[in-house]
């Protein structure tokens, strides 16, 4: 454990050659360290084949103006940097930030965040322009720059809207989002079109996260409890998976697996305990995950096996399990089967889909990426 991942088996075993090459360079160093000019809170990784290792993060400042930026680590060296024509301002602390889902690199390249309103914003870096930036204050500068695509507002009556908890990025069905928002709300989006598609009451309280699990199908949790799930064929209707079992104690975060679209994990607020649920058997958890000393604060599903997940906490641990076990109980509980230890309390946990041997963690100030 302490400060390397304790890995007792390697999870991804399909890599090709040119990747194995790649990974026998890697094993000289398994975490890689950016430290940030400010507090890190929303993170994610790029999905493209052409972007390996590039992620954004975002600040968490007590402040209107935020900051958000694009780093990459450079693999010959094992730097992570922060590309400064990639680095913009943001209002407020983005709550989560997500980059198109587009491996094949066949759309513009657009990074999405939520906050006060949803915003689309484009990517041109300077492989896409050609363009040599000659800046005379920089040798050897290179181009690329940020713009604002588009911000969408789901309120009809008002220029303001409720603020939004989070959103998830449809990845069968690129041009659309998901937001989730204290109003109680989530509004699905055409980001093509920039309208939206539907916008629903989802919830008695505050909602607090959403996942997409298919096409047309979400659910979302909120400060009232409950998991919810939504299909947009029939939006009079929900079907409630699960209640948190202290009645109106919030279920903060929720994430769908996707190799398996049956089983879903959530986090109840200030708990130390991750719930794992099958959505065939609604209301009784399939497993409770329960190593964790302190309360809980993000979850990812690993985006190419459907039995493991990593959990992230106060304790400044992250775990992953395996939980090809599911349906039997384990004696005492189950055990993860890797723990890695941070400097700090770990508030954001974000999973590379294109290269799955890789997590990435944020807590105060660093980001951390770990081969596991």
């Amino acid at each position: 454990m302490g400060t390397n991942m304790m890995n007792s088996n390697n999870i991804d075993q399909n890599h090709d050659g040119s990747e194995e090459q790649q990974l026998k360079q890697q094993q000289r160093s398994e975490i890689y360290t950016y430290e940030a000019p400010w507090h890190i809170y929303a993170m994610n990784w790029s999905v493209r084949r052409d972007k390996k290792y590039r992620l954004a993060i975002a600040s968490l400042l007590e402040k209107y103006p935020n900051r958000v930026e694009i780093v990459q680590l450079d693999d010959s060296n094992g730097e992570i940097r922060s590309d400064p024509n990639l680095s913009f301002e943001h209002p407020y602390p983005p709550t989560k930030t997500i980059f198109i889902p587009d491996k094949e690199c066949q759309k513009p390249d657009l990074l999405a965040t939520s906050g006060d309103f949803l915003r689309i914003w484009r990517i041109n870096s300077d492989d896409d322009t050609g363009d040599v930036n000659e800046d005379e204050n920089s040798t050897n500068h290179r181009g690329g720059s940020v713009e604002l695509k588009c911000l969408l507002n789901g309120n009809k009556n008002s220029e303001f809207c409720g603020p939004l908890t989070s959103f998830d990025w449809n990845e069968a069905e690129p041009k659309r989002i998901g937001t989730s928002s204290i109003d109680t709300t989530c509004t699905i989006w055409d980001i093509e079109r920039e309208t939206v598609d539907t916008q629903l009451i989802a919830h008695d309280k505050e909602v607090y996260d959403i996942a997409w699990g298919g096409v047309g199908v979400f659910a979302s949790v909120s400060a009232d409890g409950s998991v919810r799930v939504f299909d947009l064929r029939d939006k009079e209707h929900s079907t409630i998976i699960y209640e948190s079992s202290e009645p109106d104690t919030p279920l903060v975060r929720l994430g769908w697996n996707k190799q398996d679209p049956r089983y879903m994990a959530t986090i109840i607020m200030d708990s130390a305990k991750v719930v794992v649920l099958d959505i065939r058997f609604p209301t009784l958890p399939v497993v409770e995950l329960q190593r964790h000393q302190a309360s809980v604060n993000a979850i990812a599903w690993a985006p190419h096996s459907s039995c493991h997940i990593c959990t992230a906490g106060d304790d400044s641990q992250a775990l992953i399990w395996d939980l090809s076990s599911m349906g039997q109980p384990v004696e005492g509980g189950l055990d993860p089967i890797l723990a890695y230890t941070a400097g700090a309390e770990i508030e954001q946990l974000q999973w590379s889909s294109s290269q799955p041997d890789w997590v990435a963690i944020a807590y105060s100030t660093k980001l951390q990426i770990l081969r596991v």
